[in-house]
């Protein structure tokens, strides 16, 4: 009985998933057929719309597939490169959050869970497959304390967002002539903008009442009413352990100062890769915009945030400052896409050749036991 909810959560990220990839790619289609029939000297407006459709997804998809191929090689080296250290950085950033909870969990290995949960966050539907197996194996190497566990999988998440959003706002201020202009297309960036303002101030009174609290100064009942819940004993040992990082000196800020390197380095496949596909875009406007987008997608939409992404990247490097083709700025977030896809296939790799020695094959048993309760 369990298993059918489930089945309806995966189908509906499925079919949110399917309609937005559907919609994007039929209007970029479209666009493309009707510069393909003007240039064969068809009048585009007296052809009936199922002709039209016909037309678009004839010449559509071999224009984004030239468009795909027309990336220097040199560049997407270099975009793999610094997506890799995203990766590292990632994994060095868990390791601080580790530390904090006393897991003495050695940075090679976190480094190998963190590879093998990236594989899994990109081929399982939903968000949680990769953080139930860091969580489980972070609690089975050090001494079973898995409440602690978890809140350093849900911190370090937290964490990542947080500074993500801050880096989006903090430059969105140079950015600010794009907000000024009065053009259908910017005003869209800035009800994306308004909505990233939002997220940060939300993230930020999450962040505080995380690690500082302050509800049951408030209401001094709060942690009675909390041990009542079902498993509140659980729910006041995480946010004791939650605590721990607000009493850490300095921990927030050397964190968030780690993750503002490991932001640069997520921005910079897709300026290296726009500059490899011979597209001459700004580079201030991209690394306001593509955060926000990246803050955006994360949100548990649809798996790995496809449709979404490639939404906003068409809609947002619209823009008359940038003016990317739709065509182009499909095929900008496909490849950024892939090359977050390589390192996911490493991962893939390291649990091959990791799940018999290192108990990894184990992952499936933990995930349905926290899924059934």
């Amino acid at each position: 009985m369990k298993a059918r909810p489930k089945i309806w959560r995966i189908g509906g990220r499925l079919a949110v998933c399917g309609i937005l990839l559907l919609w994007i790619f039929h209007n970029i289609f479209l666009n493309e057929g009707r510069l393909a029939g003007e240039r064969q000297g068809l009048a585009w407006d007296s052809l009936s719309r199922l002709d039209q459709w016909k037309t678009g997804w004839f010449y559509g998809p071999r224009e984004l597939w030239r468009t795909l191929r027309i990336v220097n090689p040199a560049s997407f080296a270099a975009a793999l490169g610094f997506m890799g250290l995203t990766v590292v950085l990632g994994a060095v950033r868990w390791h601080m959050v580790l530390r904090v909870q006393g897991l003495a969990l050695p940075m090679g290995r976190t480094l190998a869970i963190s590879m093998v949960a990236q594989f899994f966050n990109a081929f399982l539907l939903g968000s949680t497959g990769g953080d139930v197996l860091r969580a489980y194996y972070a609690a089975r190497e050090t001494h079973h304390k898995k409440t602690e566990a978890v809140v350093t999988v849900v911190v370090d998440r937290l964490i990542g967002l947080f500074s993500m959003l801050l880096f989006a706002c903090v430059l969105v201020a140079p950015n600010l002539p794009l907000l000024w202009a009065r053009h259908w297309a910017n005003k869209r960036l800035i009800a994306l903008t308004v909505f990233v303002l939002a997220m940060l101030l939300a993230c930020s009174v999450v962040v505080v009442l995380a690690f500082w609290g302050g509800v049951s100064r408030r209401w001094p009942n709060a942690r009675t009413w909390l041990l009542r819940l079902p498993k509140g004993d659980l729910l006041e040992r995480s946010i004791d352990a939650s605590r721990r990082f607000g009493r850490e000196p300095w921990f927030l800020g050397k964190v968030t100062a780690l993750s503002m390197g490991l932001n640069v380095f997520s921005i910079l496949p897709f300026v290296i890769l726009a500059r490899g596909m011979g597209l001459s875009v700004p580079v201030l406007p991209l690394f306001a915009i593509v955060p926000m987008i990246i803050c955006v997608s994360a949100l548990p939409i649809t798996p790995s945030g496809l449709g979404v992404r490639e939404s906003l990247f068409v809609i947002m490097l619209a823009i008359p400052e940038i003016h990317i083709e739709a065509t182009k700025a499909l095929s900008l977030s496909l490849l950024g896409y892939a090359v977050f896809l390589f390192w996911s296939l490493v991962g893939g790799v390291v649990y091959l050749c990791l799940k018999d020695r290192e108990h990894l094959s184990e992952v499936a048993q933990v995930e349905n036991a926290v899924e059934n309760g």
